[in-house]
């Protein structure tokens, strides 16, 4: 659980100034005419104006919806032309306490961390990754308002700790981002969005994926990790997954007692073999805490088990000379 402190230097006022500006900016959906006049104009506006809120965006069943927030790119004069064909995506599943900015401020532990709400991760991701559209994928339920659970990606208990599971037709994660995504661009009047399900031909050109967990977002990363197997012979989804071309694991954590990273041999091989770039960036605050000594050693099989099977994952240990604390936790999200 994390605990509530203040963030220096972040006062009342800066609060209310940034609220203010990204409530305006996110509460309604363009569509048709008014949604490519946006598109147009964002090569012109400020970060905060390509912001969109989508609420309530169905997945592949439609009774499981998650609400999103898109970050369009910023468009110079050098890639005015090409606006039109950038299929080029990143998702982020964000971890506890995160929400969206008016709902954190409600919420007294929330408050504290307002540096981190949605909105704000968005654009933070919206520097580091500014060629892409950049999708926050907010958690189908926040319980205490405080505990992100993923259910709709993977089978979770009430605070979030997941119950993985090997692949289905039927439902997972895999098969929920897909038209999750879909739907989202249809949603946003993105041209060229991708299609629900189908198997080449449903795959809009140039199309790429990006995926980021950070903290309890990790859980959805490591369904999917143990669907891969399942999901890369399934012709619906093949050509789908052979899009994602890198998945980043931010500070994985969840209140769980284990599997808090994937040491499963038989489907890290998969995931080895599969030519995704793999990411680790961790802070001692996960993988050095005594208390939860079994992080440390998952993440260490995993990276461990990923190279004895012939991949190289990039891995870096954050503030490792500092104190561990749930700012540094936060702030691998700027670091990475």
């Amino acid at each position: 659980m994390l605990v509530a402190q203040a963030v220096v230097g972040f006062t009342l006022l800066s609060v209310a100034n940034k609220m203010t500006s990204v409530a305006a900016t996110t509460s309604s959906e363009p569509r048709g005419m008014h949604a490519a006049a946006a598109s147009r104009d964002a090569r012109t506006e400020s970060p905060q104006r390509r912001l969109q809120k989508l609420l309530a965006v169905p997945g592949h069943q439609p009774s499981r919806v998650n609400d999103l927030l898109l970050l369009r790119p910023a468009a110079d004069d050098h890639t005015v032309k090409e606006e039109k064909s950038n299929n080029k995506h990143v998702v982020f599943f964000h971890g506890d306490i995160q929400n969206f900015q008016e709902e954190m401020a409600l919420q007294p532990e929330g408050s504290q961390w307002l540096r981190w709400s949605l909105e704000q991760v968005a654009l933070i991701l919206g520097q580091r990754f500014p060629d892409r559209h950049v999708w926050v994928v907010k958690s189908s339920r926040m319980y205490l308002h405080k505990f992100s659970c993923y259910r709709n990606f993977v089978e979770s208990n009430m605070f979030g700790a997941p119950e993985h599971f090997s692949y289905s037709s039927e439902h997972g994660a895999f098969l929920h981002l897909r038209a999750l995504l879909s739907h989202g661009m249809e949603r946003a009047d993105l041209p060229n969005p991708l299609q629900p399900q189908g198997g080449a031909d449903s795959i809009p050109s140039g199309f790429s994926l990006f995926l980021v967990g950070f903290s309890k977002g990790c859980v959805v990363l490591n369904q999917m990790v143990y669907e891969l197997p399942g999901a890369r012979a399934d012709p619906q989804l093949s050509y789908f997954i052979k899009h994602i071309t890198d998945m980043f694991w931010l500070d994985g954590g969840h209140p769980g007692g284990s599997e808090t990273w994937v040491t499963d041999k038989q489907v890290l091989k998969e995931l080895a073999s599969s030519g995704v770039s793999i990411h680790v960036h961790v802070t001692p605050y996960e993988v050095c805490d005594p208390m939860r000594a079994w992080v440390g050693r998952e993440h260490g099989l995993f990276i461990k088990t990923l190279e004895e099977f012939g991949a190289c994952p990039s891995k870096k240990l954050h503030f490792e000379d500092e104190p561990p604390s749930i700012e540094h936790h936060f702030r691998v999200i700027q670091e990475f």
